[in-house]
């Protein structure tokens, strides 16, 4: 079992174990973790030396440095960081997330939210059991084991992307996962659900939407900006089509932008996206239903069937697609411009 270890304490034996580098390798730690003042850059601090070096040299010296200090942290208190870090990396399937590692640590140790959390991230990285992701402006630092490396991360990820461009729509993701892992199971030893849905946790371009659902931060459906883009959000989340005013409503109560219920109906009636299936009740047309009146669905369903049908098959038929009372479809039937009774209780389209 990991022990615990005060705020007060951690930050004292951080310093000792500072104090214990050369001044300029103090300084440029304590810079980058804001331990006396507030953090800098890789830049601000390449720019102070003379001559200035790059970004990107900061960062090698730095890292260089940290895994000097993990020598000297095996012989103090802060191996508790460093065990429970690595029983929370395995709990995980070997990969996470900088900000949930912390977070994790931080909630299990009981230490202060206000704990300078640079100082948990250094004393982690000092570990030599555990790597540290180089930092991607299209992704998140995430903490692994050597086993589960860059080549790895990336082949979850791009085999993910192309399963959702493919699908072209959101995916539950327990499905994409499977689908995933099926891919990849040759290649990546020990790969499984828990491993790929946190690795996904890293990169920018991938959305968990919902509790079930994942897909591609681009789709306007994960990121709705404009009217008609929050009318299919909404349709999407409540899977059911809706009265305008509820779709108005609901724009209000999931995006927290309220709209007006004519600017909505607006936009639905002028938007070939939506489908009126009712009485003010519209459906989105890519689930299959399609513009028209009752005469006109009807006629498309006789169509179809190239044959007689009953009165009860019609109105089935119907409702699958519109949204209307039974008797709305019986007086529809009536039309005999368009519908002709073959026999009792039998109609087709007429020759």
């Amino acid at each position: 079992m990991v022990q615990a270890i005060s705020d007060q304490r951690l930050v004292e034996v951080f310093k000792k174990v500072l104090n214990s580098l050369w001044e300029k390798e103090q300084n440029v730690i304590s810079r980058r973790i804001g331990l006396s003042w507030e953090r800098e850059t890789l830049q601000w601090i390449g720019n102070s030396f003379h001559p200035n070096i790059t970004r990107e040299r900061v960062r090698q010296i730095e890292d260089s440095w940290i895994k000097k200090m993990g020598r000297i942290i095996k012989a103090t208190d802060l191996t508790v960081i460093q065990d429970k870090a690595r029983e929370v990396i395995e709990l995980h399937s070997w990969l996470i997330t900088r900000d949930k590692l912390i977070n994790t640590i931080i909630q299990e140790l009981e230490l202060k939210n206000s704990i300078n959390s640079y100082i948990l991230e250094i004393v982690i990285q000092a570990d030599y059991d555990i790597i540290k992701s180089k930092p991607k402006w299209w992704a998140r630092t995430y903490f692994s084991i050597p086993s589960i490396g860059k080549k790895e991360v990336d082949s979850i990820h791009l085999e993910t992307v192309k399963i959702l461009k493919r699908k072209k729509d959101v995916m539950d993701k327990e499905t994409l996962y499977n689908m995933v892992k099926e891919t990849l199971s040759n290649s990546i030893k020990d790969i499984n659900i828990v491993l790929i849905d946190n690795v996904l946790d890293v990169f920018e371009d991938i959305v968990k939407w919902e509790e079930t659902l994942i897909g591609l931060a681009s789709w306007k459906i994960l990121n709705p900006k404009t009217l008609k883009d929050k009318a299919v959000y909404v349709l999407k989340k409540e899977k059911v089509p809706m009265h305008f005013v509820d779709i108005s409503n609901k724009i209000t109560e999931y995006l927290w932008d309220k709209v007006k219920v004519n600017t909505i109906h607006n936009e639905l009636i002028r938007n070939t996206d939506f489908v009126l299936i009712g009485r003010w009740i519209y459906a989105l047309k890519e689930w299959g239903f399609v513009p028209g009146t009752v005469i006109d669905v009807i006629a498309e369903v006789l169509q179809k069937r190239a044959e007689p049908m009953t009165t009860e098959d019609i109105i089935k038929e119907v409702l699958k697609v519109r949204d209307v009372k039974k008797t709305t479809i019986y007086m529809n039937l009536q039309n005999k411009k368009v519908i002709e009774r073959v026999w009792r209780n039998y109609y087709q389209l007429k020759k």
